[in-house]
């Protein structure tokens, strides 16, 4: 008699604890000998998917990567302690140490693995949050959609007003291309894009429409430049680094005219506070 394959399997527990932990992965310890090069803040995702006596498995999704999680689960008397590790195979990785409260609050610490960084520890306080697709919704309208990631140096030449001094006073401004409130008033998953619709965009506009096709799928991006604008949405929950195959066809055919108008298109730069 075939002993059933399901009997050798570890008895899964506490899957009241399975899901997404989601909120920001903020610099702890850094070389301060170095130039300062990795961002402060990015939204993290960790995934719990199996805990069993003797294992842990899990995701972390963070700045366009996505790492596997293996290691263990401790409990002392109402503190659940997890230490997963990342691969270990890529520069990045590094080791996740941190405990759930409340079954819902997630709090800890990441320390790379390569102590030659320039970022060697980070700290985050997650909320166990759920992903679900919805082409419906939108970038807020009070969100500040300035590209503070790659600013510009413009000249900037003032003429004294008193005709007696008759001086003038140049200077280098720090300038910013800011989009417009098209990106909150069009919906690139669920209307099909015309020509008429984007030929006046400016190309910081066309590129925010075609990536929150992608950040309503819950893509998680490689670059400074896109994380910008969605790391602080609410709605928006990291999930994977490949959603090409869930695009709907209106998203798709969307992204190509998008794309299209974003290699002619220009951008205003003007100056800005932070």
């Amino acid at each position: 008699m075939t002993k059933d394959i399901a009997e050798d399997q570890p008895k899964e527990i506490r899957t009241d604890l399975y899901g997404s932990y989601v909120g920001d992965f903020t610099i702890l310890e850094r070389d301060t000998t170095r130039p300062e090069k990795e961002n402060h803040i990015n939204k993290i995702n960790i995934v719990i998917k199996k805990i069993t006596s003797s294992e842990v498995t899990g995701q972390s999704i963070v700045a366009g990567n996505s790492r596997r999680l293996t290691g263990e689960m401790t409990i002392k008397g109402n503190t659940v302690h997890f230490r997963l590790n990342e691969p270990g195979d890529d520069k990045n990785d590094g080791v996740f140490d941190f405990e759930i409260k409340n079954d819902t609050l997630l709090v800890g610490t990441w320390t790379a693995n390569n102590t030659k960084k320039e970022v060697r520890k980070r700290k985050f306080e997650l909320t166990k949050k759920e992903f679900k697709y919805n082409p419906n919704v939108m970038l807020p309208e009070e969100g500040m959609y300035i590209d503070y990631a790659n600013p510009k140096e413009k000249e900037v030449t003032e003429v004294n007003d008193d005709p007696e001094v008759k001086e003038t006073e140049t200077y280098m401004e720090t300038v910013y291309r800011a989009a417009s409130e098209s990106i909150i008033l069009l919906n690139s998953s669920t209307q099909k894009l015309k020509e008429s619709d984007i030929k006046n965009l400016k190309k910081i506009d066309l590129e925010i429409l075609r990536n929150t096709i992608f950040a309503r799928h819950g893509l998680t991006f490689k670059t400074k430049t896109v994380r910008q604008f969605f790391d602080n949405i609410e709605w928006y929950i990291p999930v994977s680094d490949d959603v090409n195959s869930e695009l709907t066809s209106v998203e798709k055919e969307n992204i190509v005219l998008l794309k299209r108008f974003e290699k002619y298109a220009e951008d205003n730069y003007d100056s800005f506070g932070r």
